[in-house]
């Protein structure tokens, strides 16, 4: 007698406890096995790229950081980085350290408040806090340096906004100390702990041939044993001086099995590496002016009446991000701005790592990725014109539709009361 074999769906957002931000996912399952995966997501958009288009490019820096919350540095750096290339800026060679001091800092506080967010997945809720607890200490010390705890205003085109103090230098030195001191605790908490370790060895493998296939990026890519780093390979700022080297499995001495394992031991080996560029970068910190041009009305004025695009690509902590930028010459505003976020790339490769699954297991393994979806999200709305072509849709025109279908679905009493 012939074996039936049943599967059913089940989907999983786009709003779900397991999820911060919204995406949709349906899987097919076969009893507890994950078979298949699609996702889609879309569900966030905020006209960053849009808003941004309509300002001249020192205000796009304030929109750039707030992308994303936790790589602000990483975009804003990245946008200036573009322009910087476009008009053949230079960038005094004080402010490309201090620009790493700063990334690095961010670094740390990327992967140690995903570390937490892991455990959070895991159900391990005291790692959780202490872990969240820890990474106080970083945040603290970006504060000190920029002002601020998150979107730190601290990049400028052509340089930084702010130089480092001698206070400064000694807080950050205090800092890398305290964490060395915690590092082995935490590799200790995430990777010896067995609990930890049957819920994320051989969970949500992804094999180096399926990580070039799907184009995964930074820390889930390196996972796979592929030692690529932009700080490497194409390195920017100060990264040129410092040897940066890209960290995988085997660098670390461990088996690569490209699972949710080895996402968490690479992230803590990148947390020893950060500390290592920090305090190189103070040990060597040039002297010299912060910025190319301090007065901001002559910037601007350089930046109106030059003309030109380049594209940047810069090592965020989740991953590789890229800036598009084109400026058109006697014009005030950015002519074209777009960007390209690591977790739009990453998405494609939590479908090999579903792949036989535990339902159990789907959380860890789309946070093993540290997906941003606020960063991941864009939009170019089009429609069909008589004639067979194709129109853009202004920002105008969806707020228009927008509120058309919104008017058509929900009766004006459930808007108004």
């Amino acid at each position: 007698m012939a074996e039936h074999t049943y599967t059913y769906r089940i989907p999983f957002g786009p709003v779900h406890p397991g999820l911060k931000e919204p995406v949709s996912f349906v899987f097919e399952l076969e009893g507890e096995r994950v078979r298949s995966m699609r996702f889609k997501p879309g569900w966030v958009h905020r006209g960053i790229e849009y808003m941004g288009m309509q300002r001249n490019p020192i205000q796009v820096i304030y929109l750039a950081e707030r992308i994303c919350g936790i790589c602000s540095v990483s975009h804003a750096l990245n946008f200036c980085l573009a322009v910087e290339y476009a008009l053949g800026i230079t960038v005094p060679p004080r402010a490309d350290y201090l620009r790493v001091v700063v990334a690095e800092l961010e670094r740390l506080h990327s992967h140690i408040l995903w570390a937490g967010v892991a455990a959070h997945m895991l159900g391990f809720d005291s790692l959780f806090y202490y872990t969240w607890r820890v990474r106080e200490e970083v945040m603290d010390v970006l504060e000190y340096l920029t002002g601020n705890r998150v979107n730190y205003g601290f990049m400028t085109i052509g340089g930084v906004r702010r130089d480092l103090t001698p206070e400064g230098t000694a807080k950050v030195r205090e800092n890398l100390k305290h964490y060395r001191e915690l590092l082995d605790r935490l590799k200790q908490a995430f990777l010896d702990d067995p609990g930890i370790r049957l819920r994320t060895r051989r969970v949500g493998v992804l094999t180096e041939r399926a990580a070039w296939e799907t184009g995964a990026v930074g820390p889930t890519k390196r996972a796979s044993g592929i030692p690529a780093d932009l700080r490497q390979d194409l390195p920017y700022c100060a990264y040129a001086d410092l040897a940066v080297e890209a960290v995988t499995p085997a660098k670390l001495g461990a088996e690569t099995l490209g699972d949710v394992y080895d996402r968490v031991l690479v992230r803590l080996g990148e947390v020893a590496q950060s500390l290592d560029i920090l305090e190189a970068c103070l040990d060597n910190l040039p002297s010299g002016p912060v910025v190319a041009e301090p007065k901001l009305t002559r910037l601007l004025n350089t930046l109106k009446q030059a003309g030109g695009e380049a594209a940047s690509a810069l090592e965020a902590p989740r991953g590789e991000v890229y800036h598009f930028v084109r400026l058109a010459e006697g014009e005030e505003n950015v002519a074209v701005w777009k960007v390209r976020a690591p977790t739009y790339a990453n998405l494609a490769a939590l479908v090999p790592m579903m792949e036989g699954a535990q339902i159990a297991d789907i959380p860890i393994i789309v946070a093993s990725i540290d997906p941003c979806l606020s960063c991941t999200d864009r939009m170019l709305a089009v429609r069909s014109t008589p004639a067979g072509g194709r129109e853009v849709l202004t920002g105008e025109e969806l707020l228009r539709l927008c509120a058309e279908k919104t008017r058509r679905v929900v009766p004006c009493s459930a808007l108004y009361g």
